[in-house]
């Protein structure tokens, strides 16, 4: 009889200490959601990987929230005209019109500049690939002297003087603002920015026959077949492979593209490849905007563009007929997610 209820003491303690302590851990995990530090609930679309996040930097309300007020914010730049969206517009998808951005005094950039949806899978940043994380990405135009042209310090010191920043930053990293927090806030901002809801998505993860019309079933045919040769490169969930390739777009380069980087000779006039989500509402294209719109871009490839020794091995003429490329145009255009802008 004592061993029995020596052990429902025991059961009944550690049934206790069960709830107790889960209790406690219920409540710290409300409070933090509560209070904005608890990790954020992301519209991650249908068929897409769950994105891979720092574990210094797990996107949460509060970080977001911080992210998203500097990224609208011009007192970045160094005459406070300039802030990220003025070149990554939420209304052309987080991308420019232009072939290149003005910066500070009206400066222009030397690259377009490419949407930004869906850019928490990218492996690395900008065209050339010439950083690998959002945290670094982020801090390069706030440099750069013909976009922001302001010293990554200097904004700290702007933000440390600013009237809400410095509640803001403590709220989101438990710290007064430094480099290191503003970046992390920018990027945090930047994993939030998801499109994956398009007539062809509904088509091909719903099941929904009539959302592509028969122009664009024929469309999508070409795309992924032989007869286009596009879904080498922009291929998966994401419309990219995100290597980088010669598209033959000239036969001399005036930007020598990754091999700025690598500065390996076989990386000459490569560029990364974007993705295709949302391409009718991103133009102009191609690294430098050279192309004005997707029937450029189409016969730029039908014609094989400027073969040389570094171009990709699916650069070739393709012999498509004119209904062929406004099928392929119009597939591309059943590639945009309205939903995001609404």
């Amino acid at each position: 009889m004592k061993i029995e209820l020596y052990d429902g003491i025991k059961k009944g303690a550690g049934l206790f200490l069960m709830l107790f302590f889960g209790a406690i851990y219920s409540c710290t995990k409300d409070q933090a959601l509560e209070s904005g530090n608890g990790p954020a609930e992301l519209n991650i679309p249908k068929g897409f990987p769950q994105p891979i996040f720092p574990a210094d930097n797990i996107p949460t309300p509060n970080r977001i929230a911080l992210g998203k007020m500097l990224f609208f914010d011009p007192v970045l730049s160094k005459d406070s005209t300039v802030s990220c969206a003025s070149c990554h517009k939420p209304a052309n998808y987080f991308s420019d019109t232009l072939a290149f951005s003005f910066g500070v005094g009206g400066q222009l950039g030397a690259r377009n500049a490419p949407g930004l949806y869906n850019i928490a899978y990218a492996p690395a940043l900008f065209w050339d690939g010439g950083v690998p994380t959002l945290e670094q990405q982020v801090v390069a135009p706030i440099q750069n002297p013909v976009e922001m042209d302001m010293n990554i310090n200097a904004v700290v010191t702007r933000l440390l003087n600013h009237p809400n920043y410095v509640s803001l930053f403590q709220q989101a990293y438990n710290q007064p603002p430094d480099v290191y927090a503003l970046s992390r806030a920018l990027a945090s901002y930047e994993r939030t920015l998801y499109s994956g809801n398009s007539r062809y998505d509904r088509y091909l993860q719903d099941g929904d026959s009539t959302a592509l019309n028969a122009s664009e079933i024929r469309g999508k045919n070409i795309f992924f077949g032989e007869k286009g040769e596009c879904f080498h490169c922009h291929g998966e969930y994401n419309f990219t492979n995100y290597s980088y390739q010669n598209n033959g777009l000239y036969a001399v380069y005036a930007d020598s593209g990754r091999e700025r980087i690598t500065l390996n000779p076989d990386d000459y006039g490569k560029f990364k490849v974007p993705s295709l989500r949302n391409i009718a509402m991103t133009a102009p294209y191609m690294h430098d905007g050279s192309l004005k719109t997707l029937e450029d871009v189409v016969d730029h490839y039908n014609s094989g563009g400027h073969p040389d020794a570094t171009t990709s091995f699916f650069i070739k003429p393709l012999g498509l007929t004119d209904q062929d490329k406004t099928d392929l145009v119009n597939f591309m255009k059943a590639l945009t997610d309205s939903t995001v802008v609404q």
